[in-house]
């Protein structure tokens, strides 16, 4: 999004924008598409995938604080109640399907295992796996997401972290059949930098929300984009539901502790509304909040003082920013796809919005 211009709030970002600037932190991806006869022929339509977002080191050895807010919830994220009662969370963040969570759950639990001994012998573990609905572009009958999958998401997020590379956006991973505010939505991811140098980062996924509703730097873009982008659509085609969900993550350096970690998930929820978001009904708008600045080994109380109280409140801004900046990266990187039964969510126009944007004294 920076590189069109278009520059959200006050806070300058990371080096790359995204939540990598977090040190340690990586993402990974594993794109399925496919496009097969239903069974017993092939396997249909496949427009799903997984992400996921490791933020670095052993996470069963040295767990990080960690906190989670439900703005609706229509949804579903395994290890939030943990998160809730114990404060940390102890794997890495897999994103992925409605109907493939289990799966992934799965597979998640025995790759960590086959790393970790003392997983399952010392103490279990309870993955963090989050979901949307992929179901308008994806065939979610069939079990599309395989262990393969998620191996090859968790390979590229560790690989991530190494090579410190902006990871990829729009109809990747977990968000490749997401919809958001209209228009092809996915995965899109920010970060800023507070005064203290510390950085939050933020990932999301999304498919949520309605066109009119999209707003960019407070601009109503939705309702000021041409006519004639919804005339080109087929009389009889579907238009994405406006319900899905919206799955953030947050991540920052800071030494934050479990309580101020729910908080700045609770502030993920301002970032969302910025874009449009009225948390609908059946969408399940569910935030998790992490920092390795307090980071210690399991069973060991961290040794530094955590952020509190007005100390928080730069951190509150970066999470809001990076949030609002995540969902329009999610929408501008996106193509238009076509899934299941010719189903089409069409990729946001990047001229037509610079174009109202500048009309609008945007950048100002």
């Amino acid at each position: 999004m920076t590189d069109l211009g278009i520059r959200i709030g006050l806070l300058p970002p990371g080096p790359t924008d995204s939540i990598v600037d977090v040190p340690g932190a990586g993402v990974g991806h594993a794109t399925v598409w496919r496009d097969e006869p239903d069974p017993p022929a092939g396997r249909g339509v496949a427009r799903t995938g997984v992400t996921v977002v490791d933020p670095g080191g052993n996470l069963f050895r040295s767990p990080i604080p960690a906190g989670g807010a439900v703005l609706n919830g229509a949804g579903e994220c395994t290890g939030l109640l943990e998160a809730a009662e114990w404060g940390i969370v102890e794997t890495p963040i897999f994103l992925t399907s409605t109907m493939q969570l289990g799966r992934v759950f799965d597979a998640a639990c025995e790759l960590l295992a086959e790393e970790e001994p003392a997983i399952g012998d010392e103490d279990v573990i309870i993955p963090v796996v989050a979901e949307c609905d992929d179901s308008f572009l994806n065939d979610t009958r069939r079990m599309q997401v395989s262990k393969e999958d998620v191996a090859r998401a968790l390979a590229e997020a560790r690989a991530s972290a190494r090579s410190g590379a902006a990871p990829a956006e729009g109809a990747v991973g977990s968000g490749t059949g997401m919809s958001c505010l209209g228009f092809k939505g996915g995965i899109g991811t920010a970060s800023r930098i507070v005064d203290s140098g510390h950085i939050v980062g933020v990932l999301a996924m999304t498919n949520f929300g309605s066109r009119e509703r999209l707003t960019v730097d407070g601009v109503p873009v939705g309702r000021l984009l041409p006519e004639r982008l919804a005339d080109e659509r087929l009389a009889d085609e579907r238009v994405p539901p406006p319900a899905g969900s919206c799955i953030v993550v947050v991540l920052t350096d800071a030494p934050v502790d479990a309580a101020g970690c729910a908080r700045l998930a609770r502030r993920a929820g301002l970032g969302l509304a910025r874009t449009g978001s009225t948390a609908h009904h059946s969408s399940g708008e569910i935030f998790l909040a992490a920092a390795t600045g307090l980071r210690a080994p399991r069973g060991v109380p961290a040794r530094i003082t955590p952020l509190a109280g007005r100390e928080l409140d730069p951190l509150f801004a970066a999470v809001v920013e990076a949030t609002e900046a995540s969902v329009l990266n999610s929408l501008l990187q996106a193509p238009t796809v076509i899934g299941r039964a010719g189903n089409t969510s069409p990729g946001l126009p990047a001229n037509e919005v610079l174009k109202i944007l500048r009309e609008h004294g945007r950048p100002a």
